[in-house]
C-alpha cells in the first residue's frame, strides 16, 4: 500500500480511537502508530477560560496543512498520517486537533507527529479567540512554541 495523508478541517468532534485504528487496520507494514490529541484547557495560567473559537480560510488551510503533511511524508518513512483540526467554538475538555502518524518504526512516527504538531501550533492558518471573564481576546503564538518549531527548519 502506498502512504496516504488524510487531512480534515471540521466543526464536529472526532473519535481518536477510530482515527488511530484506521491507519493500521489490515496493515502488516505498520509497526508504530503515534497519536497526539490537543484538548481545550479550562484555564490559561490561573485564569478560567470559557471557550476558544477557531477560525480559518476554507481551502487555504487544507492546502497549507497538506503541504506540511507532504513534507513529513518526504522526511520520514511513514505508511500514513491523519490530521484533523476543528474550527468553531470549542469548550474546555473538548478535542481541538488530532495528529496520527504510522510507520514501520517508532522513531519516524514520533518525529513526524512532533514536526506536524509544532507546525500546527505555530504556523497553521488558524486564528484563536479566547473567551474569559475579561471578555474575548485573540491569542498570539508563544515564544516557546516558535522555538520548538524552529528545530525542524533545514539550514
Amino acid at each position: 500500500m502506498s502512504p496516504a495523508a488524510t487531512i480534515r478541517i471540521q466543526q464536529a468532534d472526532f473519535d481518536v480511537a477510530q482515527e488511530t485504528a484506521r491507519l493500521s487496520k489490515g496493515r502488516t507494514d505498520v509497526g508504530a502508530v503515534v497519536s497526539f490529541t490537543g484538548i481545550c484547557r479550562g484555564t490559561e495560567g490561573s485564569e478560567p477560560i470559557a471557550a476558544l473559537t477557531l477560525e480559518h480560510y476554507p481551502g487555504m488551510a487544507e492546502a497549507e496543512i497538506k503541504r506540511h503533511a507532504d513534507e513529513a511524508m518526504a522526511r520520514w518513512p511513514l505508511q500514513g498520517l491523519t490530521i484533523i483540526h476543528r474550527f468553531g467554538r470549542i469548550t474546555p475538555g473538548e478535542n481541538i486537533v488530532l495528529v496520527v502518524t504510522a510507520s514501520s518504526h517508532r522513531q519516524a512516527a514520533f518525529q513526524a507527529a512532533e514536526f506536524l504538531m509544532d507546525y500546527l501550533k505555530t504556523s497553521a492558518p488558524f486564528w484563536k479567540q479566547e473567551e474569559s471573564a475579561r471578555g474575548k481576546s485573540w491569542i498570539e503564538a508563544q515564544g516557546h512554541d516558535d522555538a520548538a518549531a524552529a528545530r525542524w527548519t533545514k539550514s
